[in-house]
């Protein structure tokens, strides 16, 4: 564990990239918006103006992971630290963002539920998808995705860096190339009305947490395999 967290704070090295860029990103696109729908002469219907900008600081996160393998990883190789004990860093570091960022959004809904939108009944943090009911569950669905996303990252970064950008062509083109592919088999047997009742009929929870969740399991140890050849 000591090994772990040591490798740990070299990825952290330059903290201002990896913890404060998304945030950084976060408080700009916040501020935009308090600006923008300050002048706004008309509310939503609802009589409240829904931002769907919070992903900002989501798309971030993955963009600062990849980052990590490419320009983190061939530095730590360099001092002698396998690849075993760096993934798990970068797991540590992951985990640990991940879960303060979800605290601090949590955090943020509270008080913006607590001013009434900012004063200015804005919906920034308290996305109308977002389950209401109990704090643990708030806290899973802003988490969560963070993970997601940021092992995303790590991921394309170590096909990056095992196969080069042919690697990551191959890589978006596969998945776009199998999700129409799915799409087409969709359509042809007539699958859509169910799926869509699929996704209708689940709580906000799983969708937002317990399926993303199990597919951040899943690309996380897609990376470890993946790693284990990549060249630094």
């Amino acid at each position: 564990m000591t090994r772990l967290l040591t490798v740990a704070r070299i990825q952290l090295v330059n903290k201002f990239a990896v913890l404060g860029m998304p945030l950084l990103v976060l408080a700009a696109v916040f501020l935009i918006n308090m600006a923008s729908y300050t002048v706004l002469s008309s509310p939503s219907p609802e009589g409240e103006v829904i931002s769907g900008a919070l992903m900002s600081i989501y798309c971030v996160m993955l963009a600062v992971h990849l980052q990590t393998i490419t320009q983190v990883f061939p530095f730590a190789a360099g001092l002698s630290v396998t690849r075993r004990t760096f993934y798990g860093a970068t797991a540590l570091v992951v985990v640990g963002q991940s879960i303060g960022y979800g605290v601090l959004l949590y955090l943020l809904s509270l008080l913006e539920r607590a001013t009434s939108g900012w004063g200015l009944r804005l919906r920034f943090f308290t996305l109308p998808f977002l389950p209401q009911d109990s704090a643990p569950a708030q806290l899973l669905t802003y988490t969560v995705p963070f993970l997601l996303l940021a092992f995303l990252g790590v991921w394309v970064g170590i096909v990056f860096k095992r196969w080069g950008q042919p690697g990551v062509y191959t890589l978006v083109f596969g998945i776009g190339l199998l999700a129409g592919a799915l799409a087409v088999v969709a359509s042809w047997q007539g699958w859509w009305p169910s799926i869509g009742r699929f996704f209708v009929e689940q709580p906000p929870t799983a969708l937002l947490g317990g399926y993303p969740l199990a597919l951040a399991v899943v690309i996380a140890a897609t990376g470890y395999l993946t790693l284990r050849r990549a060249v630094p």
